[in-house]
């Protein structure tokens, strides 16, 4: 063996520890940033909004995609499946469609067999107009965001796992080709005879209004007192009235609509697109960059104290007017 002198040694050791600090200091910057600093919101709504996803439209291999991300959410997070697998599938024309439908059951032994419905529809139109080479409709706020909403709720009510009515976190698909995921839902749950309480629909949240006490509308809002009771139920101004709603019969343009028709029942739209705050509707531009994620988030956090009211309120209190 080689003889060597102290300072060798010591120089040696040195070069060694920095080597290790150096090795430390990469191997945690080769961390991907996303999974450190990015959160579940803008993380999903990034991901459904993608180029990658070519738009969701349905039947395409982009709204695939999507359906086994939010499976995957659902999974991880204890959102179990409402029937045998999350997937119910469906055709429309000559497409194989499915909604993903994800499942709570309460715990009340009577009152589980009551069910409030929590959706949205996560499918788009594909390709728009083409701007400046673009050609995705990425539909971000058309309804990545109103779909992300869903997911994190799902989550939330999967792990406090203590409402006494069931829940059920239904993701429509073929809404822009006429609301037919939502469609066949109603139709299906009708016949099976569920004893629907309410539905309450997620559309396009993804940007704030401006100059209103409240921080989103409700279509149909003169249809029940689903307002005036979420409103109480969570102790400040949440849900409000917005004209435009009613003068564009909003009511009838989304997924709340098929489950008025089948089961008469409070089914409500929430929505904060109020036709003057933002301007891509079906348009390349509607990426994720457009939207406001902390009024998202806030959103999402402001209506669980309303909806875990719903689900254990020992009558059905929010009923429609007469």
């Amino acid at each position: 063996m080689r003889n060597f002198s102290f300072f060798t040694i010591l120089f040696l050791s040195f070069f060694i520890l920095g080597c290790q600090g150096i090795s430390k200091t990469a191997s945690t910057e080769q961390q991907p940033e996303t999974e450190l600093t990015e959160d579940p919101v803008e993380s999903l709504l990034k991901y459904l909004a993608s180029d990658e996803l070519r738009g969701r439209e349905t039947g395409t291999e982009g709204i695939d995609l999507a359906a086994k991300r939010i499976e995957s959410v659902f999974a991880a997070n204890g959102v179990q499946p409402y029937y045998e697998t999350y997937r119910d599938s469906f055709k429309v024309e000559d497409r194989h469609a499915y909604n993903v439908v994800g499942f709570v059951e309460g715990k009340d032994p009577i009152l589980k067999d009551e069910i409030i419905i929590i959706g949205a529809h996560y499918d788009h139109v594909g390709e728009g107009e083409e701007v400046d080479g673009d050609i995705i409709a990425n539909g971000a706020n058309d309804n990545a965001a109103g779909t992300v909403a869903v997911v994190e709720l799902a989550k939330h009510f999967a792990e406090i796992n203590n409402n006494k009515r069931s829940l059920i976190f239904m993701l429509f698909s073929a809404e822009e080709m006429g609301l037919q995921g939502s469609k066949h839902a109603a139709e299906k749950m009708k016949e099976d005879a569920a004893d629907l309480y309410a539905v309450l629909n997620f559309e396009m949240i993804g940007v704030p209004m401006e100059d209103k006490d409240y921080l989103a509308y409700v279509t149909g809002y003169e249809n029940s007192n689903l307002a005036e009771k979420f409103n109480e139920y969570s102790s400040e101004e949440i849900l409000g009235f917005l004209p435009q709603a009613k003068e564009y019969n909003l009511f009838q343009r989304s997924d709340n609509y098929p489950f008025y028709q089948e089961f008469n029942i409070p089914a409500q739209t929430i929505c904060t697109f109020d036709f003057t705050n933002y301007e891509y509707y079906h348009h390349v531009s509607d990426e994720a960059q457009e939207l406001d994620f902390e009024h998202m988030k806030n959103l999402i956090e402001s209506v669980k104290p309303g909806i875990r009211k719903m689900a254990n309120t020992e009558e059905k209190e929010i009923t429609l007017n007469k």
